[in-house]
């Protein structure tokens, strides 16, 4: 690897693993979103009266003389969708503060494609219903739905890599922000000036909750319920708390030290296992994780599988017939959403991916290649949560139906381009494949310092296309497990792999002098022999044995226990947690492919494909050949 080639960061992080959690939540619940569409379709069409009945039913909260009544509708579109938006600004935030938008120059592209991926898009539908009764519903062609895309990108795009997806999120970030910004502006009705201050006021609360560092969540309901009533009064749509109180939720990684104080209040408890000290280590085991995180956690999944499922539902629901879809299709509405996502949409994201290379020489480019930016392009056409939602405050009657056709419809053809596109992708040569899907974007690096041969211990070729760094605890019996997938790996001559040293001290007590162990054995010349010796006895750590391994290696025994007593290496030991820390890296084993981090599994089968992946990101930068990795 050559520090030229990529952008490096110091800053800590852990973005892979919730983001493969998020995508993978979104490709299941596109399913359930699915269901629920093509349930309300033949709702609709059995019996239309039923499935209005039951959306227009009243349903009240009183209290004294105060009551808020509205439909199920509107609960469902007003109410919880405000939890929809709140997933959505937590990815955002998550992306800014953890992902690879922390690299602000990264915004640009995706920032500016989201943009002009809703401006096209509502050009072409103000073009077609010019001067018309459906101009006012432009609204409806802006935006795509998050979570239908990026699960029907898994489904038409098996084998498409992360980073297209990731790419996809990025632009949809703004996509999303954008879109609610002009529901607020554009589609409130009625606005009132003193519960728009309430509302603020309360959002300044909430924010002075946060500064004074409450973690309990019950603490922000009351004044989060309040925003939420006062927008709704103002006639500003109040989805829009959501969403504010998404991109406040920071994001950070649970800190190494943060971890060894919640090992010292679970030791207490074991030592005392009462229940005061229970809750107090529970509510230090989840303060670890970040706001973001912790509301992820408890939203994300009620969203995708429950609220956005129950909005397609209630909101779907048309009733179809010959004449009908002759109509629809010969209104200016239908034609106008179907054309501004199947034409607008991949318009912009190409046409901006494209001018900004461009003009820029190469310095702004999207992080992926011609085919994931064109496949990102026609899956961006599908649109449904956002766009029912404006059409519902657009439009009434045969034009909201219109609308929803015209929805359903760039669904189904951006979907089906989708397809098209990753099935052209896959019958190409490999090496032409894996440049249209990486593209030459360089990337951020997870590890910090970079390998270094003089100080790390190496073993492999040092020109390998491959870098496989582990920071591990000789006490960890995870650890042990790894190794024999390690010394498999070690059969592949394009493979170099790295250790580092992370001993556990707070849960492992003999790692930190068996870590020190291989340093004096290194000093003889004999770090790796010591390193297999110690994964293969991690029952067996203590002084004793540690001086009986270095005489089973032939080592001067004297020096071996004079440096363990004196604690030699112990710099060496902290130079190397030191880079754990900086690379986010609070617990064993934890490994990094060419610098970036690996999530998931670390058996032979994940660590071969992540590495052969890497492999293939490298001869895509660097436009080189590189030999295949023996399984």
């Amino acid at each position: 690897m050559t520090e030229t080639k990529t952008g490096r960061t110091i800053r800590k992080r852990n973005l892979a693993s919730p983001l493969r959690a998020f995508l993978r939540i979104e490709s299941g619940s596109a399913g359930v979103l699915v269901a629920a569409i093509v349930a309300a379709l033949f709702w609709a069409n059995i019996d239309v009266g039923s499935y209005e009945a039951v959306w227009r039913t009243q349903l009240s909260l009183r209290l004294g003389h105060l009551e808020l009544s509205r439909d199920l509708q509107t609960w469902i579109n007003s109410g919880l969708m405000t939890l929809f938006f709140l997933v959505v600004g937590l990815e955002a935030r998550r992306e800014f503060d953890l992902g690879d938008l922390r690299d602000r120059r990264r915004f640009v592209l995706p920032s500016v494609a989201g943009l002009i991926g809703m401006l096209i898009p509502v050009l072409i539908f103000l073009g077609i219903n010019h001067g018309g009764p459906g101009a006012h519903g432009w609204g409806v062609a802006m935006s795509t739905d998050t979570a239908l895309a990026l699960g029907l990108l898994a489904l038409l795009g098996r084998g498409v890599p992360d980073r297209v997806r990731i790419f996809l999120l990025t632009v949809f970030v703004v996509d999303d922000l954008v879109a609610l910004i002009v529901i607020a502006l554009v589609y409130s009705e009625d606005i009132r000036v003193l519960p728009i201050v309430v509302a603020g006021a309360a959002f300044a609360v909430m924010l002075a909750i946060g500064a004074g560092g409450v973690r309990r969540g019950w603490a922000y309901v009351p004044v989060a319920v309040v925003m939420w009533g006062a927008l709704l009064v103002s006639g500003v749509d109040p989805v829009v708390t959501g969403l504010a109180i998404g991109l406040t939720a920071f994001a950070y990684s649970p800190g190494r030290s943060d971890l060894e104080k919640v090992t010292g209040l679970f030791r207490s408890f074991r030592e005392q296992p009462t229940p005061t000290l229970a809750r107090t280590a529970s509510i230090g085991l989840a303060n670890t994780l970040s706001p973001n995180d912790r509301l992820q956690r408890i939203y994300h999944p009620w969203s995708s599988y429950v609220i956005v499922p129950l909005f397609g539902l209630a909101n779907a629901g048309i009733s179809i017939d010959g004449p009908f879809l002759a109509q629809a299709f010969a209104s200016p509405v239908t034609w106008g959403v179907l054309l501004g996502y199947v034409v607008g949409k991949p318009l912009a994201v190409i046409g901006t991916s494209a001018g900004l290379t461009w003009l820029s020489h190469g310095r702004i480019r999207p992080a992926v290649g011609w085919a994931g930016v064109l496949g990102s392009g026609t899956i961006a056409g599908v649109s449904f949560t956002v766009s029912l939602l404006v059409a519902s405050l657009a439009f009434t009657g045969d034009q909201l139906a219109e609308a929803k056709v015209g929805v359903l419809s760039a669904a189904i053809v951006s979907s089906a381009l989708t397809w098209i596109a990753f099935r052209a992708t896959n019958t190409l040569p490999q090496d032409k494949r894996i440049r249209a899907l990486f593209g030459h974007m360089t990337e951020l690096i997870d590890l910090t310092p970079a390998v270094d041969e003089k100080q790390d211990h190496v073993r492999g070729p040092a020109d390998a296309s491959v870098t496989l760094v582990q920071y591990g605890d000789f006490q960890c019996p995870y650890c042990g497990k790894a190794e024999p997938v390690i010394r498999q790996l070690l059969g592949d001559a394009d493979l170099r792999f790295v250790w580092r040293h992370l001993p556990l001290s707070d849960v492992h007590p003999h790692a930190r002098l068996a870590a020190e162990a291989t340093e004096a054995a290194a000093a003889q010349g004999k770090f790796w022999q010591m390193h297999d010796l110690l994964l293969d006895h991690q029952g067996e750590l203590d002084i004793t044995a540690l001086i009986k391994y270095a005489d089973d290696l032939g080592l001067d025994q004297k020096r071996f226990h004079d440096d363990l007593t004196s604690h030699a290496h112990a710099a060496r030991i902290d130079s190397d947690i030191e880079s754990a820390d900086n690379s986010g890296v609070s617990g064993t084993p934890t490994f990094f492919i060419n610098g970036r981090r690996h999530y998931g599994a670390y058996d032979i089968t994940a660590l071969t494909a992540a590495i052969r992946m890497a492999r293939a990101r490298a001869r895509a930068r660097l436009g080189r050949d590189a030999p295949s990795i023996r399984s």
